[in-house]
């Protein structure tokens, strides 16, 4: 496929992507966030009531608590399980390393929020995952370096003049023997610019304007083009490397920045729209970057590729292979078949319509009883008194009943009934309730605790259904990204921090087939009954540990320190070892020996009986060496002092001339 053919072939799927959005959910998503806002609905009359009720935005606020609590009560967001028994560590590195990433080097419990907000509210939520490489410059200033210590300088690659002085100084001579010689001195005053670069695993909340995908995709797995719509700086394309020329080229206002939604989503914050900046590097460009599955090599078979394109016409400034859709998507209520669900806001945009309609009316109806009209016999009544409604003033009439009150109808009751209904209506369809919140104290007296639990936990069904659909779909997408990424830049040994440790991770032994387990608190009881049942289960392991031992075959010290840990957890204490220790990281103390059988004893007896009499026999042994050496020093001693008297001896026999006699004894 050579490149115009691919350009075309992008620029096509681009532009169904978005004629398909702008008119199947465009619209719709402006409307869910002025019905969330409280926005008038554009039908209001002069002179009546326009109050807007929010029943979209109380009851997304009512459920987003509910499911951070689920997903945030513990560090640990996901788990991943080994397939094989060598992958234990290395999934337990992945669990811990993933959690990370999203904890620390993340924003976890916004990116979850928006995730989550932006899928009850626009049918649709977003996550883009993706590796963001860092380059960064640092200008250092050196003094006075000679030229030894300007070329270790210099031996770094990440290292750049920017501007040097070198100086010389000194003189020249002749030394004693006449030689000529220099004192010459080389000092070089450098800025050098030192380049460092790194980069981390990055998860951002894409708006859902921006998401892009083809018209009948299933899943994101499916999808034969995915692509992510922004907008960025001049500046910032140009110190990722494109072409200063080109990127300049389509700089300028795009038409993302006049996007309806956009507008809509910043029109209480914003009375104008936005003009390009005077400055070049900060005026926005209109970036796509599509992952789209086509036959590029020509060998009959589609593969997904990496396109960027800039401006408006979609000019493609990079193209290449990928594995992976960096996109991780959720809705509240699954459509099968369907990439896109139905959102929260989507079942009771049409009660807050009505209600507000209602509503209207019943306050209308009041003003006009507070207010009411009357009837004036034409000439017979002063009408600048019966325009003056002063306390207390006088209305002229020329003949009796003159002036007659049209007192309307209450419509109150009515009124108050159908309102019951449509919060009736809205209970059945997301199951929330006065008596599930706890507000309605009536309800909740009159009824026993049995009936009351039964309809809380009726409306926490709704809750966990859209949490554990949360879990399965998006959540779990995102923490497969993260592990992708993980494993395609993670390639040496690095230290992180965990529950108050440093654990070495190294991601080069982790494997892409793990299990993955999404951690969230779902359950049909409150947390005080789990609690509760958990207060239980550890006496009856206290119990089991006093009365069988700690090797006992039904419960150890480390699965104790596990229920006490979960109960910390669940009472708002995320950092259980602050309160119990980890058996697991406590080295293991050594064993003592059993006590030595009579035979044992009887051969360490011999044993020590037969070392003694070795060592005895060793001291004889040097005693005996010890003696000899003793005489044989001594009996040298001897002949040395044999030797010096003759050695005398015969001196002496020279200076007299004769020669005495010497009957010495020898020693042998």
């Amino acid at each position: 496929m050579d490149k115009l053919e691919f350009n075309a072939l992008v620029r096509n799927e681009i532009e169904n992507a978005l004629g398909y959005y702008d008119s199947e959910y465009g619209t719709d998503r402006i409307t869910a966030m002025n019905y969330y806002m409280g926005e008038d609905f554009g039908n209001e009359q002069e002179g009546r009531s326009q109050v807007v009720t929010t029943e979209v935005a109380d009851t997304i606020e009512f459920i987003m608590p509910s499911l951070m609590r689920t997903f945030t009560q513990t560090d640990e967001f996901v788990k991943f399980m080994p397939r094989q028994p060598e992958d234990v560590e290395g999934a337990k590195q992945a669990t811990s390393y993933a959690n990370y990433v999203l904890n620390c080097q993340n924003n976890g419990f916004v990116i979850l929020h928006n995730f989550f907000k932006d899928a009850l509210l626009q049918k649709l939520g977003v996550v883009k995952v993706y590796y963001d490489e860092t380059e960064e410059a640092q200008e250092e200033e050196y003094t006075g370096l000679s030229d030894d210590e300007l070329t270790l300088l210099l031996q770094d690659p990440n290292v750049e003049i920017v501007s040097q002085n070198t100086e010389e100084y000194g003189e020249e001579g002749v030394d004693e023997m006449g030689m000529p010689m220099s004192d010459y001195s080389v000092s070089h005053d450098v800025v050098i610019k030192r380049m460092s670069y790194g980069g981390m695993i990055k998860v951002d909340n894409i708006p859902p304007e921006e998401f892009l995908v083809s018209k009948r995709a299933a899943s994101i797995e499916d999808a034969d083009f995915v692509a992510h719509r922004t907008t960025m700086k001049v500046g910032d394309l140009i110190q990722m490397g494109y072409d200063r020329e080109l990127v300049e080229k389509y700089a300028g206002y795009t038409e993302l920045d006049t996007s309806s939604e956009v507008q809509n989503r910043f029109e209480d914050v914003e009375s104008s729209d936005a003009t390009d900046s005077s400055d070049m590097s900060m005026r926005d460009v209109l970036v796509v970057e599509s992952y789209i599955k086509s036959d590029y090599d020509g060998d009959g078979v589609a593969e997904l590729r990496r396109v960027v394109t800039l401006g408006s016409g979609f000019e493609i400034v990079e193209n290449e292979a990928f594995d992976h859709v960096p996109f991780a998507c959720l809705s509240p209520i699954l459509m099968p078949h369907r990439l896109v669900g139905r959102s929260i806001a989507e079942l009771i945009m049409d009660l807050q319509l009505i209600k507000s309609t209602v509503l209207r009316q019943l306050l209308d109806n009041i003003y006009l009883t507070n207010n009411a009209r009357v009837a004036a016999v034409e000439g017979q009544v002063n009408l600048d008194d019966l325009l003056n409604s002063r306390a207390g003033g006088i209305v002229r009439m020329r003949q009796p009943n003159a002036v007659q009150v049209l007192q309307p109808p209450m419509v109150g009751q009515n009124a108050f009934s159908l309102l019951q209904y449509l919060d009736e209506i809205r209970e059945q369809r997301t199951g929330l309730s006065k008596a599930s919140m706890g507000l309605d104290a009536d309800a909740l007296q009159s009824t026993t605790a049995t009936a009351v639990a039964a309809q809380m936990s009726a409306a926490q069904g709704k809750i966990e259904m859209i949490a554990r659909v949360f879990a399965e779909t998006g959540v779990k997408q995102l923490f497969r990204l993260v592990l992708t990424l993980c494993l395609h830049h993670g390639k040496k040994e690095q230290m992180i921090r965990l529950n108050n440790k440093f654990v070495p991770i190294d991601p080069s032994n982790w494997k892409h087939e793990y299990d993955l387990s999404v951690n969230v608190g779902l359950g049909s009881g409150q947390t005080n009954e789990k609690m509760a049942f958990l207060a239980q289960m550890a006496q009856k392991q206290e119990q089991i540990l006093l009365q069988m031992g700690a090797e006992n075959p039904l419960v150890d010290l480390q699965q104790y320190r596990n229920t006490l840990a979960e109960l910390a957890s669940m009472a708002g204490f995320k950092d259980a070892t602050r309160f119990f220790k980890n058996p697991e990281d406590t080295p293991p103390q050594p064993q003592q020996p059993p006590p030595p059988s009579e035979a044992e004893m009887k051969m360490q007896f011999e044993q020590q009986k037969f070392q003694a009499e070795l060592e005895l026999q060793k001291a004889k042994q040097d005693a005996e060496l010890a003696l000899k050496r003793e005489e044989l020093q001594m009996k040298m001693q001897i002949r040395q002092e044999e030797l010096r008297y003759e050695a005398q001896l015969r001196g002496f026999e020279q200076q007299v001339g004769g020669k005495p006699s010497t009957n010495l004894p020898r020693v042998e």
